[in-house]
């Protein structure tokens, strides 16, 4: 039976001292075990694919450095950062077009989407690199009449890595739209009423209210796509453009050292994936600040911090 007064008096902290409660973490011995698992495979993985003499490890130490792979990583980066910028601000234009209450700009807008987004990608790279058998020459001038201001033969001007950058940038430019389009409709009509009872005219309100806003929304997306468009580059090495594929398919076609030049494509890909990957993250916390998402740890803290979990709850054990 419990005494009110010694109750009172333990909550007061007048009377005797409650035990010390020692808490104990649950310990998931399953985690434990499938981590050890997938760490036992990862490792004989690794060991298999260093013994592996079929690699030729030393071919991928020759080519890894060599001259012509940086010249198609200078054409793969080029290509990376143009078709973005492109893709980029056409698709500004395209989103804003399909929110627009014109019904022409509507439909040219969406007839865009509906071509290069439900079109492969490998087929538009062709398509473009082999233009000039649709058209032998470019010419600008007035519809309907035989007045010309400019005309060019169209493989002096579609050259392969202009096909690549077309390709890709009118590729990305239905994806951006559709990211820059769910980002402006994320931001509150209010906002927009706001600024045309203050005397904005639509343009400036998009530009100077709506946009800055919507980027919450685009920025992290934007990113990824960035991240996808430096390995889609990959694709145009079948029009020869010159990027890091081309050159590595240049390469094993010659020394016949398929596996090992692919071995050296991959290391350079996944180098510049992870240097893409750490102002993506940034960005995403940054905009994505105020939600409960944003404020969790990144990835490296996770195993960091889990990884200091584990020793600690090993060390207390091992006192006891």
């Amino acid at each position: 039976m419990i005494d009110l007064k010694d109750s009172v008096a333990a909550r007061s902290g007048s009377g005797p001292a409650a035990p010390e409660l020692e808490v104990v973490p649950v310990r998931n011995y399953g985690r434990w075990i499938a981590a050890a698992v997938s760490l036992l495979g990862l490792a004989g993985l690794i060991g298999s694919l260093a013994k592996n003499d079929n690699l030729h490890w030393d071919v991928v130490g020759d080519y890894l450095f060599a001259d012509l792979i940086f010249d198609g990583l200078g054409t793969t980066l080029w290509l990376t950062a143009a078709a973005m910028a492109l893709g980029l601000g056409l698709g500004t234009l395209i989103a804003v077009m399909r929110l627009s209450s014109s019904p022409v700009l509507y439909g040219i807008a969406t007839a865009f989407v509906w071509v290069f987004r439900g079109t492969p990608l490998l087929v538009q790279i062709i398509f473009w690199g082999y233009a000039a058998a649709l058209y032998k020459y470019v010419k600008v001038g007035i519809p309907f009449t035989d007045i010309t201001f400019f005309q060019a033969e169209t493989n002096s001007l579609l050259t392969p890595a202009i096909a690549a950058l077309l390709a890709l940038g009118l590729n990305e430019a239905a994806y951006a739209s559709e990211i820059v389009r769910a980002g402006i409709q994320s931001v509150d009509p209010g906002q927009a009423e706001a600024a045309h009872s203050l005397g904005m005219r639509p343009a400036l309100t998009m530009r100077r209210i709506v946009l800055p806003q919507a980027m919450r929304v685009i920025i992290p997306p934007m990113g990824n796509e960035t991240i996808n468009m430096l390995k889609m580059t990959a694709l145009v090495s079948v029009i020869s453009a010159h990027d890091l594929m081309s050159n590595i398919q240049d390469v094993y076609a010659q020394n016949y050292q398929v596996i090992p030049m692919l071995v050296v494509a991959s290391i350079w890909y996944l180098a510049l994936v992870t240097l893409l990957s750490i102002p993506q993250a940034w960005l995403e916390r940054r905009y994505g600040r105020g939600t409960a998402r944003a404020a969790g740890p990144t990835p490296l803290q996770r195993m960091l911090g889990g990884a200091a979990g584990l020793l600690g709850t090993k060390n207390k054990e091992d006192g006891r």
